[in-house]
Parts: C-alpha cells; structure tokens; sequence
C-alpha cells in the first residue's frame, strides 16, 4: 500500500516540484506529468492501453469543452471592455466608492469574485476579477494570487451549488443538510477571508488598522445569508446570496471611513469619469450584467428555460473501460457559451463592431494558447489517474494511517482531489463515497466527513495548476505560475490545517444543525 501511494504521488510531487523549486512554467510542466501518469497506469497499475487512451481522451475534452470555453470567453468578456474603454469606466464608478486598494479588493476579488463562482464557476471567479484588479492598476501577481485566495471557501457552492450537491448524491444523502453543515464547517474561513485579504493587500497585520471592521463586516456579511440559505432553501444558492449580501454591506460600512485612505493603501484618483450618467455606467457593466441575467435564466432555478436549453446536448461514449458513462457536450446551456454570448451582445451595445470583437477573440486565443495546453495536460492525467486508481490508492493510504484521527485529513483528501483535477465537483466525485464509508466505519455522521472532503476542495483551489494557469492567463503572467505556487502554498496550508482541525474536533456541532 506504501509503494502505491507513493508511486501515485509522482505525477503530484513533479508538479510541485518542477513549479516550485525549479520555476519552470506549467504549460511545459504538465505534460510531462501526463506522460509520467501515462507510464504509471500502464507499467505499474497494469490499465490496458485503450483505457489509458480513451481515460486521457476524455480529460482532454473536458479541459476544452466546457472548462478552456469558459476560461477564454470570461477572459474575451474583459478583453473586450478593455478595448471599448468600458474598464475606464469601470474604473471610474469602484473608485468612485473607494480609493482604498484594500475595500477595493474586498468588493472586486471577494464579493463579486463569490458571486461569479456561485453563479457561473469553472474560473470566471478567479479570471474577470483578477482582469478587473489589473485594469485598475494592481500589481498582476497579486491580482492573481488574491483572487485565488478569495475564490477557495465560494467553491462549494460554485457554479449553483454543484460541488456540494455532487457529493451529496455520490454519497447517497441529501443535498440540503448535507450544504447546512459545509457551511457550518466553511464558516470561520468565510469570516477570517477578507481580513486575510486586507492584510494580503496592506502587506501584514498594520493593514487592517481603519478598515478592520469593513473586513470583519464583508465576512460575516457572506456567511450569515450563506447559512441561512442553506438551511432554508437548499444547496444551489448559498454563494450567490452571501456575495451580493456582502458586496452591499462592504459598501455601505466603507462609507462609514472618515477622511482619505492612507497613501499607501490609495489609488490614484481617476478624472475622466466627471458626468458619468446611470446610462453610461450600465452600458459599461453591460457585459457583467448580461452574465448574470443569462446565468440566472438558463439555471435550474428556472425549470422551463433550464430544461429546453438542457436538451440540446450529445452524449458520446469516450472512456471504454468498465462501467463508463457518456460525456455529455451541453451545447447551449453551459457557462462558456453563455459568456459568450453576453460578451457579444454587451460589446455590441458598446459600439464595437464585429471586426474589432473578432480582433480582440483572436488575441484572447493567442492569450489563452498555453493555459489551454496546461488544461488539457492536466485533466487528461487527473482522468488516468482517477481511472486506473491511482487517486484512490493515495486516499485509502492515508485512511489507513490516520484511523480514528482520519477526520484531520478528510479535507486534505478533498483538496487532493481538487488540486489533481481543478475542479471540486471532481474531487466531490472521486471521494465522497469514500468519505461516507470511513465515516460509517468510524461511527460518525456520514454528512460531516462528506461535507469535510467538500470544504477541503475549496482549499485545493488555491494551489490547484489548473486555477492557477488560469489566473495568469487573465494577469497576463503566463510563464511565472511557479512564482504564484510559492506565494499560494503557505495560504493553502493554513486553509487545509483549520478545516482539518473544524473536522476533527468540532463534530459534536452537527447534532445541532441536523
């Protein structure tokens, strides 16, 4: 079990390695660690090649349909509010609310980064937020890492509460108590979050002195409407109600702040925005708004528009091993297509003809080329992996080691799952039934272990190859993803060290909630 678990951790170790301490970037890393997975699976796990193959196959088709589709069109969505001269007034109206850099990134990196994940996911949260901050003149690297922060604890519930209600169905329980706890679990780092960002952004704990209460106030703002959602209506719309909760409290409470923010923490005032009317502002966010009119329609919220636009969809057979199941191309109704569409149609309102958009559609591609080669890289190796076992004999070691202590380790499962594959519906897919398992064979409540696999996930984020290529490719940092892992990992390690504790020691609090 030893030779196993450590064999399966190569494809993992190269990774960080290679990004960390030799700092060489990920689109020349991860395909070497799809080669290695591919060597494992077939020499070592014994896969018949056609699985390898086939297994491979369909990880790369999902790293471009729907994830890379996604990516490009939220990155084409900025793009294009770039080259409209929209991002100036953007610009203009944050600003007007706040010069201050740290209630800035609270409403940009935080809230409407929440919001974008609870609505739309698959790296729209971390990509048009990160874009936002560049455009207003934040350091890239730092844009990118403080997204990533930001986006771990909305994960969740990303994308209309997928990663939870995945792993609620894959565990054979409820979505709804099963969100109930997540939240209960996720709760310290909601509120702990955004005074982490400020002090991300001030550079250390001098940073929260002014503007701690407005931190205080954003976290606890998410969580409190997070909850009761949860509670109250299900798994789908935690994250989206906390987030815009949250962005309204942060504003009102940062007007609250006497007098200009200190120097260091201003940005430089902007003075073109003079007159901006309500037209013109709506006309520049148009593109954002149409996003989260289109999302919010086409969801499951919305049955009849949901259910039509669902049905247009292939189901095709890709992997051929033993109890495989159709990848399904959603066609119309998925995130990508549907950026896309608001990303035209919001240009359009802004005087940009079809000439320019394809320019602009052009150069995103050239962007986003080695992102894309990242992508399919890693989802084709996270597929192998998880195909031949590999990913589950790392799981089953540990379960083995730790025994009754196991719940400390339950989230660090979780966050391998979505560190490996980039997503945390994976990793809600790849362990959850092991989460409930161990859970029955502890005598725990199979809810609390299944939730901590889910709050580990969102911590894998931060770190996951996948997330990070991402955020260079909105920063325009392609190349330096090795500089983001070294920063991201300390934060990493303190999100997966205090769910690990929440797990193991606060079990007693899901009898009160269930």
């Amino acid at each position: 079990m030893f030779v196993r678990f450590v064999l399966a951790l190569l494809p993992i170790l190269w990774l960080a390695v290679a990004l960390s301490v030799w700092k060489r970037p990920a689109y020349q890393v991860c395909p070497l660690a799809l080669a290695f997975t591919v060597l494992l699976a077939l020499f070592y796990w014994k896969s018949p090649g056609t699985e390898v193959l086939t297994g491979g196959l369909e990880g790369a088709v999902m790293a471009l349909w729907p994830i890379s589709l996604v990516i490009v069109a939220a990155v084409f969505t900025y793009n294009l509010t770039v080259r409209t001269g929209a991002m100036e007034r953007i610009k203009g109206m944050l600003t007007a609310v706040t010069r201050d850099k740290r209630v800035l990134v609270l409403l940009i990196a935080w809230g409407f980064g929440g919001f974008m994940e609870g609505m739309a996911g698959f790296g729209t949260a971390v990509a048009i937020p990160a874009g936002i901050l560049c455009g207003l003149g934040f350091d890239p690297i730092f844009s990118a890492l403080v997204c990533l922060v930001a986006n771990a604890t909305p994960t969740a519930f990303g994308s209309i509460g997928i990663p939870t209600i995945t792993a609620a169905s894959v565990a054979g329980l409820e979505a709804g108590p099963t969100a109930v706890v997540v939240v209960l679990q996720l709760a310290l780092m909601v509120v702990l979050t955004p005074l982490l960002m400020v002090m991300m952004t001030g550079g250390g704990v001098r940073a929260l002195k002014g503007v701690w209460p407005v931190a205080l106030g954003s976290g606890v703002a998410f969580v409190i409407p997070e909850f009761l959602t949860a509670k109250y209506v299900g798994a789908e719309l935690p994250a989206v109600t906390g987030s815009v909760v949250c962005m309204v409290v942060t504003i009102l409470l940062s007007k609250l702040l006497k007098g200009e923010p200190p120097a260091q923490y201003a940005l430089p005032r902007t003075q073109e925005q003079t007159g901006l009317t309500v037209r013109d502002g709506a006309l520049a966010w148009s593109p954002f708004i149409l996003i989260f009119v289109l999302l919010l329609a086409t969801s499951s919220l919305v049955p009849p528009i949901h259910n039509l636009l669902a049905a247009v969809k292939s189901d095709v057979v890709i992997y051929s091993g033993q109890g495989a199941s159709p990848y399904t191309f959603s066609w119309v109704n998925t995130p990508g297509v549907l950026i896309f569409i608001a990303a035209f149609v919001g240009g359009a309102l802004q005087k940009a003809s079809l000439k320019v958009m394809g320019q602009v559609l052009w150069a995103t591609l050239k962007q986003m080329s080695k992102t894309i080669i990242t992508l399919v890289s890693i989802l084709a190796a996270a597929k192998i992996m998880g195909y031949c076992g590999m990913t589950s004999d790392i799981a089953a070691f540990l379960v083995a080691v730790t025994g009754s202590a196991y719940p400390i380790v339950a989230p660090l499962i979780g966050s391998i799952g979505t560190f490996v594959t980039g997503s945390a519906t994976s990793a809600s897919v790849l362990f959850s039934g092991l989460q409930a398992e161990t859970a029955s064979a502890l005598g725990m409540d199979a809810v609390w272990l299944v939730a901590a696999n889910t709050i580990g996930a969102t911590a894998g984020k931060i770190i996951s190859p996948q997330s990070i290529s991402i955020a260079t490719a909105a920063t325009d940092t392609v190349g330096q993803e090795s500089t983001i892992l070294r920063k991201s990992i300390g934060y990493y390690i303190l999100f997966v060290v205090v769910f690990g504790l929440i797990a193991l020691l606060a079990h007693p609090l899901a009898a009160l909630v269930l």
